[in-house]
Formats: C-alpha cells, structure tokens, sequence
C-alpha cells in the first residue's frame, strides 16, 4: 500500500529568511524556534518521520505545525504570530458584569442601610448580604475579596467611593463603571 507523503511546504525567500533569523537570535522562545526548524525541514521536502527523527519529537506535533503553517498561508500574519500557540478558551466567567457591578454598589453605600449593625463592609459581609438579596446564588468570600481588588474598592475607605478624588486618569474600568453606577444612584436619592 503506498504512503501518501506530506505537501512540501513553498516557502518565500522572505519566510524563509525570517525563520532562520528566528533561528538564529538568541532571545527566541525554543517552542518558537522548533516551529521554526520544522517548517524549514518540510519546505525542502522532508516528510513527518524525517523531521520527527531529526528533531526528536513527536510525530503528530510536525504533523500539528504542517498544517497550522498551511492554514495560516492566505492570512497576513507576521510569522512569529504563526508559530505562536492558539488561544485557548478558559472557564466561563461565573458571575456576569451586572452582578459584578452589584456588589461594587452594595460595597459602595453604608452598611447600616440594610440593617448590618457594621460600620464598614467586609468580604464574609457583603458575600452574606448579596446572597441574602439574590443577586448571586452562592459565592465565596475570597472571590468577594478579590473583586474588589481587583477593582481597587475599599469599602471600609467609603468617603472615598462615594467622593472619589479628582484623579481619574488611572482607575481601571471596572471603576470608573462603578463611578457612573453609584452617581446614578446618588442622583435618584
């Protein structure tokens, strides 16, 4: 039974000029460079087992990069950006913006107004309270905690959320969310 051999790869003498440029900067990731040494051995004809047994690798991984070289071919990418990994997609996120900016709100008005004998919020807190208020089912309270790290919110700092310095220029935009949010909400009151 005859063995259907690979397409050898038509590089131009611009790809191919840049491929070894890769290969021979120092600074280059390895993963980048064996990209590289595989799609250069499979434009001078070498077929799977050739560059796998030079390379000491896999099979299936000089198979995996033939083919993302040939699926990346009409597109103008740089040719670092096509020996790069895909993007992977991770978990969805659990809690959407709304219910996020929520709890940014809640962490923004007085704990006395929902009846916490408290005089500031804390994480166990405003976990407690938004699930009280069904705004989220569960939720832990170091994810609380790191919401608001993440948006830089200090409840127990409340005069400063609710009259923000006048340097705006570097909140992140979770902030400057909750800035419009909790003006609009001072506004109705």
């Amino acid at each position: 039974m005859a063995r259907l051999t690979p397409k050898i790869l038509n590089l131009s003498d611009g790809e191919r000029e840049q491929l070894q440029q890769l290969l021979n900067r120092h600074n280059t990731p390895q993963q980048i460079a064996l990209r590289a040494k595989i799609i250069l051995m499979a434009s001078v004809g070498q077929n799977h087992r050739q560059i796998a047994r030079n390379l000491d690798i896999n099979r299936q991984t000089v198979r995996l990069w033939r083919n993302r070289w040939w699926e990346s071919e009409g597109k103008e990418l740089p040719i670092v950006q096509r020996l790069q990994d895909s993007e992977r997609v991770g978990a969805r996120p659990k809690f959407s913006m709304e219910q996020v900016i929520e709890l940014f709100a809640l962490a923004c008005s007085h704990p006395v107004d929902y009846g916490r004998p408290i005089s500031h919020w804390t994480a166990r807190e405003l976990a407690d309270e938004i699930i009280k208020q069904g705004m989220i089912q569960s939720i832990s309270i170091r994810h609380v905690g790191r919401l608001l790290e993440e948006a830089e919110l200090k409840p127990h700092a409340l005069s400063l959320l609710v009259n923000p310095p006048l340097k705006t220029k570097n909140l992140t935009q979770k902030w400057k969310i909750l800035l419009v949010y909790t003006s609009a909400q001072l506004s109705i009151i």
